[in-house]
């Protein structure tokens, strides 16, 4: 399955990706990884396992749809079959979707529909919840609303800062992503009203 994948920072789950997609196995190829961001790690982690790399900024455009457009132009170059926001911090829009609708997915650091929103773990901690954890979920226009392809818990510690819990939810998160995304491209995910199932 060719795969694009969208970062804005480190790219961890990126690299956690790149590192599976390496084995046969897998079933994935990543085509193509964009940021919105020159000169992040995550750029650097691609280039240096010879995946193609581009940019698309919002400062250099007028408008939010222009940007969208831009990016949504961007990632049809590589014909993926599945787009990932692998730590992309910014919401695609009406052409994004219009394009690659159900066919990007995305991690959010909370049990969803619990917590969304930038700050999953702070959000849970301050609620005082006994149990969070890690989201993977088919993109739509709201904020982390998607229908539900998988989820993880993460008890919360007593002795928990946001730091500590959002570090054990990122591990979590990232094996959850490496393993549903190799299923999608094997098995297949078939969405049904608010519900996802892997298979064809």
């Amino acid at each position: 399955m060719r795969v694009v994948v969208l970062v804005s920072g480190t790219g961890s789950n990126l690299q956690a990706l790149l590192d599976a997609a390496a084995s046969p196995d897998y079933g994935v190829e990543i085509v193509a990884v964009g940021s919105d961001r020159p000169g992040v790690l995550g750029l650097e982690r691609a280039e240096t396992a010879g995946i193609p790399t581009f940019v698309v900024g919002l400062k250099e455009f007028e408008s939010r749809e222009e940007w969208d457009a831009a990016l949504t132009a961007a990632v049809a170059e590589y014909e993926p079959e599945l787009v990932v926001l692998a730590g992309f911090m910014k919401l695609v829009g009406e052409r994004f979707l219009s394009a690659y609708g159900g066919r990007t997915v995305n991690t959010h650091p909370a049990l969803s529909p619990s917590f969304p929103g930038a700050h999953g773990a702070a959000d849970a901690l301050a609620y005082g919840v006994k149990i969070t954890g890690a989201t993977l979920f088919v993109v739509d226009a709201g904020v982390d609303t998607g229908v539900i392809i998988s989820q993880v818990a993460v008890p919360v510690q007593d002795d928990d800062d946001v730091e500590s819990l959002h570090e054990r939810i990122k591990v979590v998160e990232r094996q959850m992503l490496v393993d549903s995304v190799g299923r999608i491209a094997r098995e297949g995910l078939v969405v049904s009203g608010r519900r996802a199932a892997f298979g064809r």
